[in-house]
């Protein structure tokens, strides 16, 4: 979300994975992977979201003169009692922005400006239709101890339309190599609302990089289709 202080804009609903292992398994880390949108917020809930929770958070700041302006991410649990809040950051997600992104149209840069300005334009962006998937290549033995130092290989074999997100890398003489437990963000995008195809797309690149230790979650995405 997006907000000058007194309005607000909400972007696309994103799905996070934290746990290092697949089904949800093991240590909680800084995120395995995403997917947007996420259709278990459907057009009904994301109503909710905004007039139980985003809403009253901006309006309450403002009224108690501590107004806030710039972005709020909330970490929402959808229970039977609806949305709860988990946390709040005053920044984007790490790796739900890396889908979101994708999905979205318009002026960006406008929206910001304008947030920060004290006029946000909420026609400034808005969804685009399409889908898109993030896949963490990690280290093995994240979140833990690992080895780094590995040169990673296949980069130059990805497809144009394939984003990757170095978030762990290093370069030396024109090589790339792993320097951190979340290696790389692999992110693809899909002009549809097609999370499986999107899906599909993310791991034949993943396919394509190569790295001693590299270890990934194998199912990103799949909440989607339950």
């Amino acid at each position: 979300m997006l907000s000058d202080g007194q309005e607000f804009v909400c972007l696309p609903a994103a799905q996070d994975h934290k746990r290092i292992g697949d089904n949800d398994t093991g240590k909680n880390t800084g995120g395995m992977g995403a997917y947007a949108p996420a259709p278990i917020v459907t057009p009904k809930l994301f109503e909710e979201i905004k007039n139980r929770v985003i809403y009253p958070v901006v309006s309450t700041l403002a009224k108690r003169n501590a107004t806030f302006i710039g972005c709020l991410y909330a970490g929402l649990i959808i229970t039977d009692e609806g949305p709860k809040v988990i946390e709040f950051n005053c920044r984007f997600g790490d790796p739900e922005t890396q889908v979101v992104l994708p999905v979205i149209r318009g002026d960006f840069l406008n929206l910001l400006y304008t947030a920060a300005t004290g006029k946000i334009d909420k026609a400034a962006v808005d969804y685009n239709g399409g889908s898109s998937v993030c896949v963490v290549a990690a280290s093995e033995g994240y979140p833990d101890s690992y080895k780094k130092g590995f040169e990673i290989k296949g980069l130059d074999e990805l497809p144009a339309d394939i984003i990757v997100y170095h978030a762990g890398t290093k370069e030396d003489n024109g090589k790339i190599y792993t320097e951190g437990g979340r290696v790389l963000g692999v992110t693809s995008f899909i002009p549809d609302f097609n999370l499986m195809l999107a899906k599909d797309k993310a791991y034949k690149a993943l396919e394509k990089i190569k790295f001693e230790n590299i270890y990934f979650r194998k199912d990103i995405a799949d909440k989607a289709f339950k």
